[in-house]
C-alpha cells in the first residue's frame, strides 16, 4: 500500500511541475477538445429529435438509445458491443453452462456473420456446421449488414422450432441450407475417456465447471487405469473450443504445469496488466501430453494450448487455432444491462500475442472431410482379405509360444485393430495417440522434466 501512495505521489507531484511550466498552452488544449466534445454530444442530441420527431414511423426512444450504445462499441471491434438486460442474463446463464439455442459460436467478420466452431453434441453439431462456415440468411432473411447482436438474435427462438440457416462454405460451389431444431444446451465443459493406454480429455468450453470436471474425469480415468504408472500420456482436445473464462483457462493450464508464467493480460494503462504464473502440482505428474487445435479452438483454448506448447509441456497437434487474442470484460451498467468490453490483449508466456494469427501446431495434422453419402457407398466394398502362412493348408504350428503370449500377441492385434479404427474416425485423434505411443516406446527420455528422467533412469538400473 505504501508502495502505491508513494507512486501516486509522485506522480502528482510531477504534474504540478509540467502543468507551472506549460500551463496556458495544455489549458487551452483541453477547453479545445472538451468543445469539440460537447459540440458533438448535441449534434447527437439534434439527430434524435429529428428522428423522434420526424422519421416516418414512430420508433421506441429506447431502442434509439440502445441502438445507438451498441453502435458506438461495435465500431471499436468484433468482440464489444452492449447487453440489453434479457442478454446479459442469458451470458450469465451460459457461463452456468445451460441455455438455449442452436450450440454455435459465432463473430463477424468483415460484415458477415462466420461460424467460430459448433458445440459438440448441440443440434449445430448434428446438423453438420462446420468451423469456418459463413451464414448468410436465418429462415430466408438476409444477416449481410447486421450487427452480430441483431443476427443472433435472429437465430433465437423457442426450444423445438425449426430454423434454417444458409451457409456459405470453403470448397462448395454454391450456398447451401441447414435445417436445424433449437433445443436447449447442455454444456458437459469436460469428457475424458480412455483409448488404448492413452487418456482422452475433450474440454468443450470454459465455464464454471471446466476445472473442476477436468480434474474429476481424469481421476477417475486414472483409478480405472490401476494409476498413472499404466497410462502413456494425455491427449487434451480443445478442438472447436470457442473459449469462455479466463481464470478457467488458467487452472487447467495450472493443472499440468509446476511453475512459470500461464499468460499475460496487458491493458492501455500499466495499472490494466496482470500477470499469472503457475503453482507446483502436476495433475499427471508429468507424463507426456498432446494438445489438438485447429481452427475452431480460440480465446481461452488458446491461452492453454499457448501456455503448454511455450513451456514445451505438451505437442501441439493438429491445424492454426482462430486467432483470438484479446480479453473481453463485461460490466454491469444501470437498468440490468451490461457492456462487453476489449480491455486488453493477452500474451503466451515467451511474449507473443496470438491475435489475428492464432496457434501454430507443432505438428501440422488436417482433418479429413467427411466424404458425401454417395461416395462412401460406392467405396464400401469389402476386399478380399489377404492369405497369410497359417492360412495354408499343412503349415507348421508356431511352438515358440506359450499360451499367455498368445494371448498376449491377439490382446496386442485387437488394440491395433481399435486403433485403425479411431483412425478413420478421428484422423487427428488417432495421429495424437501415436505420437504417446511412441514417446512411451523411448522410455525415459521420452519424458518431459529433467529430474524424473534421471529418477526413472536410476529405477531402472536398480532393476
Amino acid at each position: 500500500m505504501r508502495k502505491l501512495l508513494l507512486a501516486a505521489l509522485g506522480g502528482t507531484a510531477l504534474g504540478l511541475v509540467v502543468t507551472t511550466q506549460v500551463a496556458g498552452p495544455l489549458v487551452a488544449q483541453e477547453a479545445e477538445r472538451n468543445a469539440s466534445v460537447y459540440e458533438q454530444l448535441d449534434l447527437f442530441g439534434d439527430i434524435f429529435e429529428r428522428i423522434r420527431a420526424e422519421y416516418v414511423e414512430e420508433v421506441e426512444e429506447s431502442e434509439l438509445i440502445e441502438a445507438a450504445i451498441n453502435g458506438m462499441l461495435t465500431s471499436l471491434d468484433p468482440h464489444s458491443s452492449y447487453l440489453s438486460p434479457e442478454d446479459a442474463a442469458d451470458m450469465r446463464t451460459q457461463t452456468r453452462g445451460e441455455f438455449g439455442g442452436l450450440g454455435i459460436e459465432v463473430t463477424q467478420e468483415e460484415g458477415i456473420v462466420k461460424v467460430v466452431s459448433p458445440m459438440d453434441g448441440t443440434p449445430a453439431d448434428a446438423a453438420g456446421i462446420l468451423a469456418g462456415d459463413f451464414i448468410t440468411a436465418v429462415d430466408g432473411e438476409s444477416v449481410l449488414g447486421l450487427t452480430l447482436d441483431e443476427a443472433v438474435d435472429l437465430m433465437r427462438g423457442p426450444v423445438g422450432s425449426e430454423i434454417i440457416i444458409t451457409v456459405v462454405r470453403e470448397g462448395e460451389e454454391e450456398p447451401f441450407d441447414v435445417s436445424i431444431i433449437r433445443d436447449t444446451i447442455k454444456l458437459n465443459a469436460v469428457r475424458a475417456r480412455t483409448e488404448g493406454d492413452t487418456i482422452v480429455v475433450r474440454v468443450t468450453t470454459f465455464n464454471d465447471q471446466t476445472y473442476p470436471d477436468l480434474k474429476k474425469g481424469l481421476a477417475e480415468e486414472i483409478e480405472k487405469a490401476g494409476g498413472l504408472d499404466n497410462v502413456n500420456g494425455v491427449v487434451l482436445d480443445l478442438r472447436n473450443n470457442p473459449g469462455g473464462l479466463l481464470n478457467q483457462a488458467i487452472y487447467v493450464s495450472d493443472a499440468f504445469l509446476e511453475a512459470g508464467e500461464i499468460v499475460s493480460t496487458r491493458g492501455r494503462d500499466v495499472i490494466q496488466s496482470e500477470r499469472n504464473n503457475a503453482t507446483p502440482g502436476d495433475l499427471i505428474d508429468g507424463k507426456p501430453m498432446v494438445v489438438l487445435v485447429n481452427g475452431g479452438s480460440a480465446s481461452a483454448s488458446e491461452i492453454v494450448a499457448g501456455a503448454l506448447q511455450d513451456h514445451r509441456r505438451a505437442i501441439v497437434v493438429g491445424t492454426q487455432s482462430f486467432g483470438k487474442g484479446s480479453v473481453q470484460t463485461v460490466m454491469p451498467l444501470r437498468g440490468e444491462g451490461a457492456m462487453r468490453l476489449t480491455t486488453a490483449r493477452y500474451y503466451t508466456p515467451s511474449g507473443r500475442s496470438i491475435q489475428a494469427l492464432g496457434i501454430s501446431p507443432d505438428i501440422i495434422v488436417e482433418q479429413p472431410r467427411p466424404k458425401p453419402v454417395a461416395e462412401t457407398e460406392e467405396e464400401n466394398t469389402t476386399p478380399r482379405p489377404l492369405r497369410s502362412e497359417a492360412d495354408l493348408r499343412g503349415s507348421l504350428d508356431n511352438d515358440s509360444l506359450t499360451e499367455d503370449e498368445i494371448k498376449q500377441l491377439e490382446a496386442d492385434r485387437e488394440r491395433a485393430e481399435k486403433a485403425a479404427e479411431l483412425r478413420e474416425q478421428d484422423y487427428q485423434l488417432a495421429y495424437a495417440i501415436d505420437i504417446l505411443k511412441g514417446l512411451s516406446a523411448l522410455g525415459p527420455r521420452s519424458l518431459p522434466d529433467p529430474e524424473k528422467r534421471a529418477e526413472a533412469a536410476e529405477e531402472e538400473e536398480a532393476q
